[in-house]
């Protein structure tokens, strides 16, 4: 299978005292015709990679390709086969929606009718609107529009749903998905898991500057060590290590968030009443108790001891 981006040992860093490694030693292959997601929290260095394989940054080392080219050597024709959603675009509010996409248009040798890009994101009845005019979901869905009047080969789309409301992130992940049944090629990043299962061939977890896990949503679940998750807190002040639990029937792991332990475990049915019966027999009483099908926020935590969403300083 052909690659449609590939780097290695790509490090990013920012001059100052002491310097700031953004980007330490990532290694990454996306293959052509799927949808990639990078995952991480903020500081990660996701978006650090992502404007760098954009030809947004320049790489302090490390070999990089996009679609078999070098952005070193052959930027401009680089350019005209990709497209690129920012975290945030913004556009002249003076600019009707059509104007805006027909700006972008004239940026490509070849490409598709704007009114086209237009229809791919539903925004037809908004096509004489002024950007000013636009609520949120519909500025960020013209953002993807104004990414795929190139007819582009690899699309780019960094946090393309963060903010929006239920309905707008829905109608672009249709348009995503519309995109890919082309056979053309998505690299996303997103701190909504739900959209990283429902989109992703492939995802790759990055923290610190450095891929930690990689894989298809299933294969990183799987890796957990379960299918459900048990979550339960412990009434009257009561303390214990979390690691007594894993002795229990089916549990592969356990983990404490906060107050709450946590159980990675493969059949629910058979954990649920063994935990129960130790901590009768512990003289433990329940303060609550949730039960839940494992995510890719489980994989994070699984492995760096933190959420998605947490924030790390630069």
């Amino acid at each position: 299978m052909s690659l449609a981006i590939r780097c290695n040992q790509l490090i990013k860093t920012y001059p100052g005292r002491p310097p700031v490694e953004a980007v330490r030693g990532l290694d990454l292959e996306v293959n052509t015709g799927e949808c990639f997601g990078l995952l991480g929290p903020n500081g990660a260095g996701k978006t650090t990679t992502l404007e760098v394989l954009e030809g947004l940054l320049e790489a302090s080392s490390g070999d990089v390709e996009v679609l078999g080219r070098r952005w070193d050597r052959e930027d401009a024709a680089i350019r005209q086969r990709v497209g690129i959603s920012l975290q945030e675009t913004r556009l002249p509010d003076k600019l009707t929606v059509r104007e805006a996409v027909t700006m972008f248009r004239s940026f490509y040798h070849n490409g598709i009718d704007p009114a086209e890009a237009i229809k791919r994101v539903s925004l037809e009845e908004k096509s004489r609107s002024y950007i000013v005019q636009l609520s949120g979901g519909q500025r960020q869905r013209l953002a993807v529009a104004c990414a795929l009047v190139g007819d582009p080969e690899l699309l780019f789309l960094d946090e393309p749903t963060t903010g929006l409301d239920p309905q707008s992130r829905r109608q672009l992940w249709d348009v995503i998905n519309d995109f890919r049944s082309l056979g053309r090629t998505v690299m996303l990043t997103t701190h909504y898991m739900d959209e990283a299962e429902r989109l992703c061939d492939r995802v790759a977890v990055v923290d610190h500057g450095k891929v930690i896990a990689l894989g298809t949503p299933r294969e990183l679940i799987a890796k957990v060590g379960g299918e459900h998750i048990i979550t339960f807190t412990l009434g009257d002040a009561a303390e214990c290590e979390s690691s007594i639990f894993t002795a229990l029937p089916s549990v592969h792991s356990a983990w404490r968030e906060q107050q709450a332990h946590c159980l990675s475990v493969g059949e629910s049915h058979l954990a649920l009443p063994a935990l129960l019966d130790m901590l009768k027999q512990r003289g433990m009483a329940l303060a609550a108790l949730t039960t839940r099908h494992a995510t890719l926020e489980d994989v994070f935590v699984n492995l760096t001891g933190r959420h998605l969403r947490e924030g790390e300083a630069a």
